[in-house]
């Protein structure tokens, strides 16, 4: 096989691993309706590359209110890659201790919360810690990780655990050790990552599910939908109204701050 045919078909096997964990996907769906049914918010963050999946999870075409996604420019900006705002930094800020804590003093996080926290390695501080700020607080966790790639990893929470460790539900992307997944013939070190492909299977799955479970008890969520389905002047208004279930949602949680 070609290198392109390796990983299409390796990421095959990714559809595969995420099939094998229905029943678990059926469990964070029931956990994050629930959640969202009562007015609440699901909270999703992720650090570095795993950014990608809170923002596939909302907002975003096909997703809708109920999540509340959390992401620090500081832990997630790559773009530049060095200089100011750079990789180097936004690395070393993701195994700072504490830093979890001061992210989560903005929210005043509520009982019956859920979140969802997603790092491939399991072992970086600030997901680890920020999965154990929210079981702290009384918020159930969903962990998105990749399985293998997390076992054979050293975390560098000083405490030596693994996000693994303060979550009430785990998936795993599917992804081998290293991430990558496509050796070259002369070339050292495989290419090519598979936990991007496995972690949007797995957030989709869960958005569907719970797509369904609000709609089937009465709550239909407003998705955001492209016009070429709709209309320009539907879609704009479903836009609209998606943006402002979103803050209304988000606003008991800064209203309690400091009380």
């Amino acid at each position: 096989m070609s290198p392109a045919e390796t990983y299409l078909h390796l990421s095959s096997g990714l559809i595969d691993r995420v099939r094998q964990q229905l029943p678990l996907i059926q469990q964070a769906a029931d956990l994050f309706s629930q959640t969202i049914l009562a007015g609440q918010m699901v909270h999703v963050f992720g650090s570095g590359h795993s950014r990608i999946l809170v923002e596939e999870m909302w907002p975003r075409y096909g997703s809708f209110p109920g999540f509340n996604p959390i992401v620090e420019l500081s832990l997630t900006f790559h773009n530049l890659v060095v200089g100011p705002n750079g990789q180097r930094q936004a690395m070393f800020l993701e195994n700072v201790s504490g830093l979890a804590a001061r992210i989560l003093r903005n929210f005043d996080l509520k009982a019956g919360d859920s979140a969802l926290v997603v790092s491939s390695s399991g072992c970086n501080v600030v997901p680890v810690e920020m999965a154990e700020e929210f079981q702290r607080r009384g918020v159930k966790v969903v962990a998105l990780i990749s399985q293998v790639h997390a076992d054979a990893s050293t975390t560098r929470h000083p405490g030596g655990k693994k996000l693994q460790d303060f979550a009430d539900i785990i998936l795993d992307t599917g992804a081998p050790v290293g991430d990558a997944m496509v050796k070259i013939e002369g070339l050292e070190t495989p290419v090519s990552p598979g936990s991007t492909v496995g972690g949007c299977l797995v957030v989709n799955a869960i958005k569907a599910e719970v797509a369904e479970r609000l709609t089937r008890a009465g709550q239909p969520p407003k998705v955001l939908t492209a016009g070429v389905l709709l209309g320009a002047e539907k879609a704009t208004a479903l836009f609209e109204a998606a943006y402002d279930e979103h803050a209304r949602r988000l606003a008991p949680y800064y209203s309690g701050l400091g009380a």
